[in-house]
């Protein structure tokens, strides 16, 4: 940071790090153990889509590795747009293979980034329910390098309770977003 940014009270943002998404498996014990989820085995990536070739070129190419890798095990993956005109990537896995769901997310993410879309990266999830089939999701804010906790409930409400239980029982597992500001309720995301 320069002189000029400290003055004005502008800092760097901070990188990425999608290995970070890494750390989800052995989160998912502590969570399963401390509050009672499980993984649901679906995980999704939101992305600003831009128009034009080389976009959908490597939107095509990620589906492709999603697809060829799906004849292995894993489910085909499935895009959709929401209502405020982001695209989502969804894979599904087997609840017990979380490593895999990761894993595919960080190659979503990863290729997207190398192709020169890491701009266009919003967040990527994995969707979480209890016995009680309550939602739970783990977001990781790509601009930010950093998770958070949304936890919805009927409507457009959230369980703010268990979203501040989670934050708490994951701080020793995953780098949590510290300003709640930044929390952004993530309704209909596809996986979720």
């Amino acid at each position: 940071m320069g002189f000029w940014d400290a003055l004005f009270g502008r800092s760097k943002p901070i990188r990425p790090d999608l290995d970070q998404l890494f750390a989800l498996p052995s989160a998912a014990i502590t969570l399963q153990a401390a509050v009672g989820f499980t993984s649901t085995g679906a995980g999704s990536v939101c992305f600003a889509a831009i128009e034009g070739g080389a976009f959908a070129q490597i939107q095509q190419e990620v589906r492709t590795l999603l697809a060829a890798d799906s004849e292995r095990g894993g489910a085909p993956v499935e895009s959709s747009r929401d209502t405020y005109g982001y695209s989502w990537l969804l894979s599904r896995r087997p609840p017990d293979d979380l490593p895999a769901l990761v894993g595919d997310l960080h190659a979503v993410n990863t290729s997207l980034q190398d192709s020169g879309f890491g701009p266009h990266l919003l967040c990527s999830l994995v969707a979480f329910h209890d016995a009680e089939l309550r939602r739970l999701a783990l977001v990781y804010l790509y601009k930010r390098g950093t998770f958070y906790p949304f936890a919805p409930l009927p409507g457009t409400r959230r369980d703010n309770p268990l979203e501040l239980q989670v934050k708490a029982v994951l701080k020793e597992d995953l780098r949590i977003e510290q300003d709640l500001s930044r929390w952004f309720p993530l309704w209909g995301a596809p996986g979720l």
